[in-house]
């Protein structure tokens, strides 16, 4: 039976008064991209402190690798890159990586993580002189040094470039395929359905939706219809409201933005009882099933 990389069942987490966290069931297999979704405040951060070891679970069994989470961090099993902190600023990438390096008993050449990481270029570089998305391509190549079974990203592309995003990704996706699981929290929505093999979806310290891409914009019902509407008016936007299904009506000058259950009554509506031009009818997109499942507003 192949041993689970992140094991939790029934996890609450309380600060005092405050349910955190309250009642998570997750399994994440080997090998899988998982991003980790939710508003500020959902839990999210208090979940990968749990999985990290950096605090402890009120009820509730977390495993990593079939390990307590800091017997799995002891034995080099699990490594994180966060958004700030951590890097000298006087030494030099290649510098920063081999003293990391030296931290531990056994790690993967240093050569080697900065190519992995992309940063080959930059490694006699003084840390202070490289950009943000540079800095975190540093932080990436500190985590790969003991050649981690579970790696946990925080947000870990701010401040890349688009070509700095799609080659950190190609690295995440060879690491995945030879075996690394790989969990990361990020509010670039896009890049969690583009990259992930899997999102899981938490709010208010549940687990709101967990499955692709495809399946957690499924879970938001409806479609948006859009059209340039002249002479648009608080009569037409009623008109529109009143139908049957019609979630919100968003109008900006002639722009008519209307999400709906039936896109197909509205578009109807539009064009038989109003000059109505340019309509489209688009499926959710993972942004709208964010906002949908998660009950925020954009």
């Amino acid at each position: 039976m192949t041993r689970l990389a992140v094991r939790l069942a029934g996890v609450t987490k309380d600060f005092g008064p405050v349910q955190a966290v309250r009642g998570i069931d997750l399994e994440l297999h080997p090998g899988e991209i998982v991003a980790f979704l939710g508003p500020n405040g959902a839990g999210k951060t208090t979940t990968i402190d749990l999985v990290l070891g950096l605090s402890r679970p009120t009820s509730g069994t977390v495993e990593v690798l079939g390990l307590e989470p800091r017997r799995a961090i002891a034995r080099g099993l699990v490594s994180a890159v966060m958004q700030t902190g951590g890097l000298l600023k006087d030494l030099t990438v290649r510098e920063t990586v081999a003293y990391t390096a030296s931290l531990f008993a056994d790690t993967r050449p240093v050569d080697e993580v900065l190519e992995r990481a992309g940063i080959t270029g930059l490694a006699d570089r003084k840390v202070a002189k490289c950009s943000g998305g540079e800095q975190q391509r540093l932080r990436f190549a500190m985590a790969l040094l003991p050649d981690p079974a579970l790696l946990l990203l925080d947000e870990p592309t701010t401040g890349m470039d688009v070509e700095g995003r799609r080659a950190f990704w190609n690295a995440i996706r060879a690491d995945a395929g030879a075996g690394r699981t790989v969990l990361f929290a990020t509010h670039y929505l896009e890049e969690a359905d583009q990259y992930a093999d899997r999102i899981v979806l938490i709010s208010k310290g549940r687990i709101a939706a967990d499955g692709s891409g495809p399946q957690i914009r499924a879970l938001a019902s409806g479609r948006t219809v859009r059209a340039s509407v002249p002479g648009v008016d608080r009569r037409v936007t009623a008109a529109v409201a009143a139908l049957g299904g019609v979630d919100h009506v968003d109008v900006r000058g002639e722009s008519v933005t209307i999400h709906a259950k039936d896109s197909d009554a509205v578009a109807r509506y539009l064009l038989t009882e109003t000059a109505a031009r340019d309509v489209e009818i688009t499926a959710q997109g993972i942004e709208e099933a964010f906002l949908s499942l998660t009950g925020e507003t954009a």
